[in-house]
């Protein structure tokens, strides 16, 4: 029978389970497994470790060579990739010439493959990889024998995880030995997101090693993790998704692995604006990782952020922001949340969608889930230590690989996907290079690097204001303009929202200033250092005009737009 030939069939909803092929290199919960399988009278064909395994445990099993009539050969590159495995596996049972053929050739059907694939993922993440360990561990059989199953999902189950042994059991349990048409063919789509994750992983590996950065292929493979309420609006339909090469630990932390300890779903737009929240709050231990960093988030935009010597005090001048948008906003924290800075979270002017942290102290938790019954709090689990480096696990992880896909950044639009490098850097103090004012003081150094960190994350033309408060040890934002079709306004929205904390304060902008106009407005508010990109041909008017009031200008020659 060809592809063409018409076929009038109506799959069996029940298919009996009497001959199975275990195959696995996870073995977690293997053993029950195959007991479950053989108290329905199941036949097991099992492979190399796996038989091992299976005998050990008392298990009848009845080995690969002994169906194929060839031994495992190659190092174990040749063992399944037989007519007797795949015949057994592709069969019709209701086609005559393919029932002849099997007995032709004696060929027995399977019911049931089982099989989880080489750990490719693993393997290649590991440091000291080299390039024969990730060629041996790409794997042949498994995908071909998952793929010759799930075609014939008519009548084979094909099993590709310990977390799917349950649902088999039960329905072998309910059905008396079989399986219904309904889990064969949602295993068969499982086991084809399966096979497919395991192909980008490699292709991703191969073609990272050339001498391009972005490959002529990309394949970002994704892995649901729900469905959402809707999306930025009641009518639009949501999920969320991971790549599927992301683990905890290897890229630093996400909202895609957190665990939420209380409150109500989230919803599409507090995981877009905690997301923003979380990678502000990463960005602050790069600047200063011996201190605690706050942020509070608002359509993506801060609207609150500080650096202070403990997470309360951090809080409390992040809030100082802005505290009227602060109120329904994301705050996020890059230090456990304990009594103290729970405390403050508490205070009855406040109220926030969602918090994000490392950790929470048992007292924290009792005082946040008595103030606010569905507030969403959400743990990353990650080691708040830093590095001499200022690097910290919070931020790469361990092992983390910056041309991973968890360092690119992808935004559909019509018919395609923009892919870009994730905006990651830092001008380091010693390339500002001053262009008017006064020599600037280390703290007012300080505060430039701060809001850096801080700016990156407001939509174009960003302006923000920010340096150190009396009394406090710490350094935080005071206003900001932002997402405006002009500079010259969001300068005036920035001096707006700082009010009298703008005499002094420092202000830094993500872009040059392509007239004076802007920087004006700043000066006249008591700004007393600049810091931009530059690159306008107009610049020497901004340099004057600082030089002619006292203000210094500090010029990083490093944009951060953000559209």
């Amino acid at each position: 029978m060809s592809a063409s030939t018409p076929r009038d069939f109506t799959p069996p909803d029940l298919s009996p389970v009497r001959r199975a092929l275990l195959s696995v290199s996870d073995k977690t919960g293997l053993v029950p497994f195959a007991q479950a399988l053989a108290r329905h009278g199941c036949e097991i064909i099992s492979t190399g470790g796996t038989a091992e395994a299976l005998k050990k445990a008392g298990l009848k099993v009845t080995t690969i060579e002994s169906v194929t009539g060839f031994p495992e050969m190659m190092d174990g590159r040749v063992k399944t990739l037989h007519p007797k495995v795949h015949g057994g596996l592709l069969a019709l049972r209701d086609v005559p010439s393919h029932a002849a053929a099997m007995k032709e050739h004696a060929i027995g059907a399977i019911d049931l493959v089982c099989v989880n694939l080489y750990p490719f993922e693993q393997t290649v993440a590991r440091a000291d990889c080299t390039r024969e360990q990730a060629i041996e561990n790409i794997d042949i059989g498994g995908p071909s024998m998952i793929r010759s199953g799930a075609k014939n999902h008519a009548y084979v189950a094909v099993v590709t995880s310990p977390t799917q042994y349950g649902r088999v059991e039960a329905e072998l349990s309910q059905h008396k030995g079989s399986t219904s048409l309904a889990l064969r063919e949602s295993l068969a789509g499982e086991a084809y997101s399966a096979t497919a994750r395991y192909d980008a992983a490699i292709t991703a590996y191969l073609t990272n090693r050339r001498d391009t950065h972005f490959s002529p292929l990309l394949n970002v493979s994704l892995v649901k993790i729900d469905d959402l309420r809707y999306g930025e609006n009641p009518h639009q339909r949501a999920a969320l998704y991971r790549l599927s090469s992301r683990r905890v630990g290897n890229a630093g932390p996400s909202l895609t692995t957190a665990e939420q300890l209380h409150g109500k779903e989230l919803s599409y737009n507090n995981i877009n604006d905690g997301a923003a929240a979380l990678e502000l709050a990463l960005a602050l231990l790069r600047v200063e990782p011996h201190q605690a960093g706050a942020c509070v988030i608002k359509h993506t935009n801060p609207c609150g952020c500080a650096i202070a010597p403990n997470a309360r005090d951090a809080i409390d001048m992040a809030i100082a922001g802005d505290p009227i948008a602060a109120y329904g906003g994301i705050l996020a924290l890059n230090r456990t949340v304990d009594a103290h800075a729970a405390e403050r979270l508490t205070h009855k002017d406040n109220f926030f969608e969602v918090i994000i942290a490392p950790a929470y102290s048992a007292e924290a938790l009792v005082l946040l889930r008595a103030r606010w019954a569905n507030v969403r709090l959400l743990a990353l689990h990650q080691d708040e230590r830093a590095d001499a480096d200022g690097r910290d696990a919070m931020l790469i992880g361990a092992g983390g690989d910056p041309t991973s896909q968890d360092q690119l950044e992808f935004r559909s639009i019509p018919g395609g996907v923009l892919v870009q490098d994730r905006d990651l850097l830092l001008a380091p103090p010693e390339k500002l290079e001053r262009k008017a004012g006064p020599k600037p003081t280390p703290d007012q150094l300080r505060a430039a690097r701060f809001l850096e960190a801080t700016g990156r994350f407001l939509f174009s033309n960003a302006i923000v204001l920010g340096g150190g408060v009396p009394g406090h040890a710490g350094v935080r934002m005071f206003g900001a303009g932002a997402g405006q079709m002009d500079r010259v306004t969001s300068c005036r929205l920035a001096v707006e929202k700082a009010g009298p904390l703008a005499r002094g304060a420092v202000a830094f902008s993500d872009a040059f200033f392509p007239f004076a106009d802007g920087p004006e407005i700043l000066i006249n508010s008591g700004v007393q250092v600049i810091v931009h990109p530059g690159g306008s041909k107009r610049d020497d008017e901004t340099f004057a005009l600082c030089d002619k009031h006292g203000v210094t200008c500090l010029v990083s020659g490093l944009r951060h737009f953000r559209h």
